[in-house]
Protein backbone atom coordinates (compact mmCIF):
# COMPACT_ATOMS: atom_id res chain seq x y z
CA UNK A 1 0.00 0.00 0.00
CA UNK A 2 1.27 3.44 -1.06
CA UNK A 3 1.79 5.61 2.12
CA UNK A 4 -1.11 8.13 0.60
CA UNK A 5 -4.18 7.72 -1.35
CA UNK A 6 -4.15 11.38 -1.79
CA UNK A 7 -2.05 14.47 -2.05
CA UNK A 8 0.02 15.10 1.47
CA UNK A 9 -0.03 18.64 2.59
CA UNK A 10 3.61 19.05 2.75
CA UNK A 11 6.84 16.55 1.53
CA UNK A 12 10.56 17.91 2.18
CA UNK A 13 13.65 16.58 -0.21
CA UNK A 14 17.27 15.99 1.12
CA UNK A 15 19.27 16.01 -1.59
CA UNK A 16 22.24 18.28 -1.45
CA UNK A 17 24.67 17.74 -3.89
CA UNK A 18 26.17 17.01 -6.63
CA UNK A 19 24.99 18.64 -9.63
CA UNK A 20 24.39 15.31 -11.41
CA UNK A 21 22.31 14.03 -8.95
CA UNK A 22 20.43 16.46 -8.32
CA UNK A 23 19.38 16.74 -11.69
CA UNK A 24 18.32 13.11 -11.43
CA UNK A 25 16.17 14.13 -8.38
CA UNK A 26 14.34 17.38 -9.90
CA UNK A 27 12.87 14.11 -12.34
CA UNK A 28 11.56 12.43 -9.45
CA UNK A 29 10.48 15.78 -7.73
CA UNK A 30 8.55 16.53 -10.87
CA UNK A 31 6.99 13.58 -10.84
CA UNK A 32 5.25 14.30 -7.74
CA UNK A 33 4.52 17.76 -8.78
CA UNK A 34 2.18 16.57 -11.37
CA UNK A 35 -0.05 13.94 -9.59
CA UNK A 36 -0.37 16.48 -6.32
CA UNK A 37 0.26 20.35 -7.83
CA UNK A 38 -1.14 21.31 -4.65
CA UNK A 39 1.32 19.60 -2.11
CA UNK A 40 3.79 22.22 -0.73
CA UNK A 41 6.97 21.04 -1.00
CA UNK A 42 10.34 22.26 0.50
CA UNK A 43 13.95 21.15 -1.15
CA UNK A 44 17.15 20.93 1.06
CA UNK A 45 20.21 21.63 -1.11
CA UNK A 46 24.10 22.75 -1.01
CA UNK A 47 24.72 25.95 -2.19
CA UNK A 48 25.92 25.66 -5.48
CA UNK A 49 23.39 23.44 -6.46
CA UNK A 50 20.99 25.80 -5.31
CA UNK A 51 21.78 28.20 -8.44
CA UNK A 52 20.20 25.22 -10.47
CA UNK A 53 17.10 24.46 -8.61
CA UNK A 54 16.26 27.90 -6.93
CA UNK A 55 13.64 28.96 -9.63
CA UNK A 56 12.01 25.72 -10.08
CA UNK A 57 7.89 26.10 -10.01
CA UNK A 58 6.58 25.99 -6.80
CA UNK A 59 8.85 24.47 -4.36
CA UNK A 60 10.98 26.37 -1.63
CA UNK A 61 14.55 26.09 -2.02
CA UNK A 62 16.37 25.92 1.59
CA UNK A 63 20.28 26.11 1.19
CA UNK A 64 22.70 24.02 3.52
CA UNK A 65 25.69 25.33 3.42
CA UNK A 66 28.51 22.66 4.60
CA UNK A 67 31.23 24.61 4.76
CA UNK A 68 29.59 26.62 7.41
CA UNK A 69 30.20 23.11 9.99
CA UNK A 70 27.41 22.85 12.54
CA UNK A 71 26.35 26.50 12.28
CA UNK A 72 24.73 25.07 8.80
CA UNK A 73 23.04 22.60 10.88
CA UNK A 74 21.51 24.86 13.26
CA UNK A 75 20.61 27.92 10.47
CA UNK A 76 18.93 25.12 8.71
CA UNK A 77 17.09 23.83 11.86
CA UNK A 78 15.83 27.04 12.87
CA UNK A 79 14.58 27.85 9.05
CA UNK A 80 12.35 25.14 9.32
CA UNK A 81 11.81 25.12 13.44
CA UNK A 82 8.11 25.75 12.42
CA UNK A 83 7.69 22.65 9.49
CA UNK A 84 6.33 19.59 10.38
CA UNK A 85 6.20 17.60 7.01
CA UNK A 86 4.04 14.70 5.80
CA UNK A 87 6.79 12.80 4.69
CA UNK A 88 10.93 13.54 4.56
CA UNK A 89 12.22 12.06 1.39
CA UNK A 90 16.23 11.61 2.83
CA UNK A 91 17.55 11.01 -0.97
CA UNK A 92 21.30 11.27 0.12
CA UNK A 93 22.88 8.42 2.39
CA UNK A 94 26.08 10.76 3.02
CA UNK A 95 26.64 11.40 6.32
CA UNK A 96 26.33 14.93 6.48
CA UNK A 97 22.60 14.30 4.89
CA UNK A 98 21.60 12.20 7.50
CA UNK A 99 22.68 14.57 10.14
CA UNK A 100 20.44 17.25 8.75
CA UNK A 101 17.42 14.94 9.32
CA UNK A 102 17.87 15.64 13.45
CA UNK A 103 16.36 18.60 13.10
CA UNK A 104 13.61 18.27 10.87
CA UNK A 105 9.97 17.34 11.84
CA UNK A 106 8.08 14.63 9.54
CA UNK A 107 5.73 12.03 10.33
CA UNK A 108 7.68 9.82 8.25
CA UNK A 109 11.37 9.91 7.09
CA UNK A 110 12.35 7.79 3.83
CA UNK A 111 15.27 6.41 2.95
CA UNK A 112 17.15 4.18 1.25
CA UNK A 113 16.78 0.21 1.79
CA UNK A 114 19.78 -1.85 3.32
CA UNK A 115 20.69 -2.65 -0.37
CA UNK A 116 20.95 0.84 -1.44
CA UNK A 117 22.20 2.79 1.28
CA UNK A 118 25.60 3.39 3.10
CA UNK A 119 27.05 5.74 6.19
CA UNK A 120 24.79 4.42 8.53
CA UNK A 121 21.57 6.18 6.72
CA UNK A 122 19.10 3.22 8.00
CA UNK A 123 19.73 4.46 11.45
CA UNK A 124 18.04 7.86 10.48
CA UNK A 125 14.71 6.79 9.16
CA UNK A 126 11.69 5.15 10.12
CA UNK A 127 10.68 3.71 6.07
CA UNK A 128 13.04 2.40 4.00
CA UNK A 129 12.40 1.83 0.28
CA UNK A 130 12.95 -0.88 -1.29
CA UNK A 131 15.17 -0.58 -3.86
CA UNK A 132 13.71 -1.65 -7.62
CA UNK A 133 15.69 -3.95 -9.70
CA UNK A 134 17.38 -1.29 -11.69
CA UNK A 135 20.52 -0.12 -11.16
CA UNK A 136 20.54 3.59 -12.34
CA UNK A 137 20.52 6.41 -9.76
CA UNK A 138 17.25 7.75 -11.22
CA UNK A 139 15.23 4.71 -10.44
CA UNK A 140 15.98 4.55 -6.95
CA UNK A 141 15.00 7.98 -6.64
CA UNK A 142 11.62 7.18 -8.65
CA UNK A 143 10.83 4.22 -6.22
CA UNK A 144 10.76 7.03 -3.06
CA UNK A 145 8.36 8.62 -5.21
CA UNK A 146 6.56 5.38 -6.09
CA UNK A 147 6.12 4.61 -2.58
CA UNK A 148 4.41 8.22 -1.62
CA UNK A 149 1.49 6.74 -3.92
CA UNK A 150 2.89 8.65 -7.31
CA UNK A 151 1.40 6.75 -10.37
CA UNK A 152 3.65 8.48 -12.81
CA UNK A 153 6.75 6.71 -14.20
CA UNK A 154 8.09 8.27 -16.82
CA UNK A 155 10.86 10.75 -16.06
CA UNK A 156 10.93 14.41 -17.45
CA UNK A 157 12.78 17.71 -16.57
CA UNK A 158 11.51 21.31 -16.52
CA UNK A 159 14.34 23.67 -15.36
CA UNK A 160 13.79 26.95 -16.43
CA UNK A 161 16.39 29.28 -17.63
CA UNK A 162 15.76 33.45 -18.03
CA UNK A 163 15.86 35.28 -21.30
CA UNK A 164 18.92 36.97 -20.78
CA UNK A 165 20.51 33.43 -20.12
CA UNK A 166 18.68 32.29 -23.20
CA UNK A 167 20.43 35.06 -25.05
CA UNK A 168 23.96 35.16 -23.58
CA UNK A 169 23.88 31.22 -25.17
CA UNK A 170 22.48 32.16 -28.32
CA UNK A 171 25.49 34.92 -28.61
CA UNK A 172 28.03 31.62 -28.37
CA UNK A 173 26.91 29.16 -30.93
CA UNK A 174 27.16 29.15 -34.40
CA UNK A 175 23.73 30.25 -36.46
CA UNK A 176 25.18 29.28 -39.75
CA UNK A 177 25.22 24.98 -39.88
CA UNK A 178 22.83 24.03 -36.61
CA UNK A 179 25.87 21.70 -36.15
CA UNK A 180 26.60 22.97 -32.99
CA UNK A 181 28.91 20.06 -30.82
CA UNK A 182 29.67 21.30 -27.01
CA UNK A 183 32.16 19.59 -25.32
CA UNK A 184 32.72 19.59 -21.43
CA UNK A 185 35.98 17.78 -21.67
CA UNK A 186 36.60 17.65 -17.96
CA UNK A 187 35.35 16.53 -14.35
CA UNK A 188 36.36 18.41 -10.91
CA UNK A 189 38.26 14.92 -10.27
CA UNK A 190 41.00 14.55 -13.04
CA UNK A 191 40.91 10.65 -12.69
CA UNK A 192 37.72 10.77 -14.40
CA UNK A 193 38.68 12.78 -17.70
CA UNK A 194 39.84 11.74 -20.97
CA UNK A 195 42.98 12.67 -22.89
CA UNK A 196 43.48 15.81 -24.62
CA UNK A 197 44.42 13.84 -27.61
CA UNK A 198 41.32 11.88 -27.92
CA UNK A 199 39.66 14.86 -27.69
CA UNK A 200 41.72 16.38 -30.21
CA UNK A 201 40.84 13.82 -32.43
CA UNK A 202 37.06 13.88 -32.63
CA UNK A 203 37.27 17.30 -32.35
CA UNK A 204 39.21 17.27 -36.34
CA UNK A 205 36.25 14.31 -37.31
CA UNK A 206 33.40 16.48 -36.31
CA UNK A 207 35.27 19.74 -37.71
CA UNK A 208 35.58 17.55 -40.78
CA UNK A 209 31.76 17.33 -40.96
CA UNK A 210 31.11 20.53 -40.89
CA UNK A 211 30.18 20.96 -37.22
CA UNK A 212 31.20 24.01 -34.74
CA UNK A 213 33.13 23.22 -31.69
CA UNK A 214 32.91 24.73 -28.24
CA UNK A 215 34.62 24.06 -25.23
CA UNK A 216 32.76 24.29 -21.87
CA UNK A 217 33.04 23.59 -17.80
CA UNK A 218 33.69 25.16 -14.78
CA UNK A 219 36.37 27.56 -13.91
CA UNK A 220 38.50 24.66 -11.25
CA UNK A 221 42.22 24.74 -12.96
CA UNK A 222 42.02 20.80 -14.44
CA UNK A 223 39.11 21.95 -16.72
CA UNK A 224 41.28 24.87 -17.52
CA UNK A 225 44.15 23.29 -17.88
CA UNK A 226 42.30 19.79 -19.96
CA UNK A 227 40.69 22.78 -22.52
CA UNK A 228 44.48 24.24 -23.08
CA UNK A 229 45.85 21.41 -24.07
CA UNK A 230 43.07 20.34 -26.75
CA UNK A 231 43.17 23.83 -28.43
CA UNK A 232 47.33 23.10 -28.05
CA UNK A 233 46.86 20.19 -30.35
CA UNK A 234 44.04 21.71 -32.49
CA UNK A 235 44.27 22.55 -36.65
CA UNK A 236 41.66 24.92 -36.63
CA UNK A 237 39.86 27.37 -33.86
CA UNK A 238 37.58 26.20 -31.25
CA UNK A 239 35.64 28.69 -28.67
CA UNK A 240 36.92 28.27 -25.80
CA UNK A 241 33.77 28.70 -22.86
CA UNK A 242 35.75 26.96 -20.12
CA UNK A 243 35.31 29.13 -16.76
CA UNK A 244 33.34 31.58 -18.56
CA UNK A 245 29.59 30.60 -17.81
CA UNK A 246 27.87 30.78 -14.53
CA UNK A 247 25.56 27.63 -14.00
CA UNK A 248 22.54 28.79 -15.38
CA UNK A 249 24.29 30.04 -18.61
CA UNK A 250 25.79 26.56 -18.88
CA UNK A 251 22.21 25.26 -18.92
CA UNK A 252 21.40 27.46 -21.35
CA UNK A 253 24.00 26.67 -23.49
CA UNK A 254 23.45 23.15 -23.37
CA UNK A 255 20.05 23.18 -24.25
CA UNK A 256 20.89 24.82 -27.47
CA UNK A 257 23.75 22.81 -28.50
CA UNK A 258 22.65 20.01 -31.34
CA UNK A 259 25.10 17.77 -29.60
CA UNK A 260 27.15 17.61 -26.12
CA UNK A 261 30.22 14.88 -25.09
CA UNK A 262 31.54 14.58 -21.83
CA UNK A 263 32.92 12.10 -19.01
CA UNK A 264 30.92 11.33 -16.04
CA UNK A 265 30.13 14.74 -14.55
CA UNK A 266 27.25 17.33 -13.77
CA UNK A 267 27.14 18.61 -17.58
CA UNK A 268 26.22 15.43 -19.09
CA UNK A 269 23.21 14.74 -16.60
CA UNK A 270 22.14 18.75 -17.19
CA UNK A 271 21.96 18.42 -20.88
CA UNK A 272 19.97 15.24 -20.35
CA UNK A 273 17.73 17.27 -18.53
CA UNK A 274 16.93 19.74 -21.36
CA UNK A 275 16.89 16.60 -24.01
CA UNK A 276 20.23 17.43 -25.77
CA UNK A 277 21.57 13.99 -26.99
CA UNK A 278 25.00 13.50 -24.67
CA UNK A 279 27.56 10.99 -25.51
CA UNK A 280 28.67 10.08 -22.18
CA UNK A 281 32.44 9.13 -21.71
CA UNK A 282 32.74 6.21 -18.92
CA UNK A 283 35.82 3.99 -17.15
CA UNK A 284 35.30 4.15 -13.25
CA UNK A 285 31.45 4.27 -12.85
CA UNK A 286 28.95 1.61 -13.52
CA UNK A 287 27.56 3.66 -16.48
CA UNK A 288 24.35 1.40 -16.04
CA UNK A 289 24.07 3.54 -12.61
CA UNK A 290 25.41 6.81 -13.13
CA UNK A 291 25.28 7.86 -16.93
CA UNK A 292 22.91 10.07 -18.44
CA UNK A 293 19.27 8.51 -18.05
CA UNK A 294 17.61 9.40 -21.48
CA UNK A 295 20.88 8.64 -23.45
CA UNK A 296 22.09 5.19 -22.13
CA UNK A 297 22.49 3.83 -25.52
CA UNK A 298 24.86 6.58 -26.72
CA UNK A 299 27.63 6.15 -23.53
CA UNK A 300 31.34 5.03 -24.60
CA UNK A 301 32.41 3.17 -21.66
CA UNK A 302 35.62 0.77 -20.65
CA UNK A 303 34.12 0.25 -17.20
CA UNK A 304 33.48 -3.69 -17.87
CA UNK A 305 37.24 -4.30 -19.17
CA UNK A 306 38.95 -1.89 -17.00
CA UNK A 307 36.60 -3.45 -13.47
CA UNK A 308 38.03 -7.34 -15.22
CA UNK A 309 41.39 -5.83 -15.41
CA UNK A 310 41.86 -4.79 -11.55
CA UNK A 311 39.57 -7.55 -10.28
CA UNK A 312 39.62 -10.29 -11.83
CA UNK A 313 36.04 -10.84 -12.01
CA UNK A 314 33.16 -10.08 -14.40
CA UNK A 315 30.92 -6.66 -13.32
CA UNK A 316 28.01 -9.36 -12.86
CA UNK A 317 30.39 -10.52 -9.88
CA UNK A 318 31.14 -7.39 -8.35
CA UNK A 319 28.20 -4.88 -6.54
CA UNK A 320 26.55 -2.45 -9.06
CA UNK A 321 28.70 0.54 -7.08
CA UNK A 322 32.02 -0.81 -7.80
CA UNK A 323 34.24 1.79 -8.69
CA UNK A 324 37.46 1.30 -11.12
CA UNK A 325 40.68 2.78 -8.91
CA UNK A 326 43.05 2.42 -11.81
CA UNK A 327 43.51 6.36 -12.47
CA UNK A 328 44.43 6.10 -15.68
CA UNK A 329 41.15 4.02 -17.35
CA UNK A 330 40.14 7.14 -19.05
CA UNK A 331 42.53 6.25 -21.57
CA UNK A 332 41.65 3.02 -22.18
CA UNK A 333 39.08 4.72 -24.39
CA UNK A 334 39.94 5.17 -28.17
CA UNK A 335 39.28 7.61 -30.42
CA UNK A 336 37.95 5.84 -32.97
CA UNK A 337 35.36 4.45 -30.59
CA UNK A 338 33.68 7.85 -29.81
CA UNK A 339 34.07 8.89 -33.38
CA UNK A 340 31.59 6.02 -34.00
CA UNK A 341 29.60 6.90 -31.68
CA UNK A 342 29.56 10.27 -32.51
CA UNK A 343 28.38 9.43 -36.01
CA UNK A 344 26.10 7.15 -35.13
CA UNK A 345 24.39 9.99 -32.89
CA UNK A 346 24.54 12.45 -36.01
CA UNK A 347 22.41 9.06 -37.77
CA UNK A 348 19.97 8.37 -35.26
CA UNK A 349 19.26 12.17 -34.30
CA UNK A 350 18.96 13.53 -37.77
CA UNK A 351 22.08 16.31 -37.06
Amino acid sequence: MPLFTSAPNSLCILRLSAIGDVCNTIAAVQMIQKQWPETKITWITGKLEAHLIGDLPNINVVVFDKKLGWKGYTQLWKTLKNERFDALLHMQYALRASVATLGIKAKYKLGFDKERSNDFQTLFTNYKVPSPQKTHVLDGLIAFVKELGVNTTNPTWDIPTSSEDNAWASSQLSDVNNKNLVIVPAASKAYKNWNAQGYADVIHHAQSKGWTITLAGSPAQVEIDLAANIESLLNAPVKNLVGKSSLKEMLALLKQANLVIAPDTGPAHMANAVNTPIIGLYAHHNPDRTCPYQYRDYVVTVYDEAIKAETGKDKSELSWRTRVQDKQAMNRIRSEQVIAMFDKAVIDFSL
